[in-house]
């Protein structure tokens, strides 16, 4: 079957596609805001520039497109008809940046959320919120474990580093004695 449109209206068609501040993701942003949850948009200094950013709880999430994205075992990541070698590399292309930034992310200290667009839908828009409040919440509770814990550390070693240099000017004393 070929298209329905010409190249023309075709053409219009994907140019109108946005990546920014699409309907799921301001679906996902009004929700969380609602819930008191305060974030930035699209902090372009972290790998992929992610969705949303709740630094507090150090965590990025993805709003991801079901057929961008290649969402697995939806309706919703079909592949089209026509030019399909195309459509399948550009998926896969999309899947493996996707899994290069989250690395990225990760490797940064980022705890990353990802939630898809048929996600977003009414029917399970209220159990996917709860899910990501959940989550949103357990990764504020790791970050500010760990930062305690570094914290600690820090105060360890610094109680360290002091009884030592104590040690060692009574040692200099000792010996000037001698």
């Amino acid at each position: 079957m070929s298209d329905v449109h010409n190249p023309e209206q075709r053409h219009k068609n994907m140019v109108a596609i946005r990546s920014e501040s699409t309907i799921p993701e301001l679906k996902l942003r009004h929700a969380l805001w609602r819930l008191g949850f305060r974030y930035r948009v699209n902090v372009k200094h972290l790998p992929g520039s992610p969705d949303i950013v709740l630094p507090k709880y150090r965590t990025v999430i993805f709003v991801h497109g079901c057929f961008w994205h290649g969402h697995k075992d939806c309706k919703n990541a079909s592949t089209p008809k026509t030019n399909t070698d195309f459509w399948k590399a550009k998926v896969a292309r999309n899947q493996e940046r996707d899994q290069e930034v989250w690395r990225q992310l990760e490797a940064k200290g980022w705890t990353v959320i990802i939630v898809w667009e048929c996600q977003l839908k009414k029917a399970v828009l209220d159990e996917t919120i709860a899910r990501v409040k959940a989550e949103i919440i357990r990764n504020g509770e790791a970050y500010r474990s760990a930062q305690n814990e570094r914290r600690k550390a820090r105060e360890a070693y610094r109680l360290e580093m002091k009884s030592r240099k104590v040690r060692e000017a009574a040692l200099k004393a000792e010996l000037k004695r001698i």
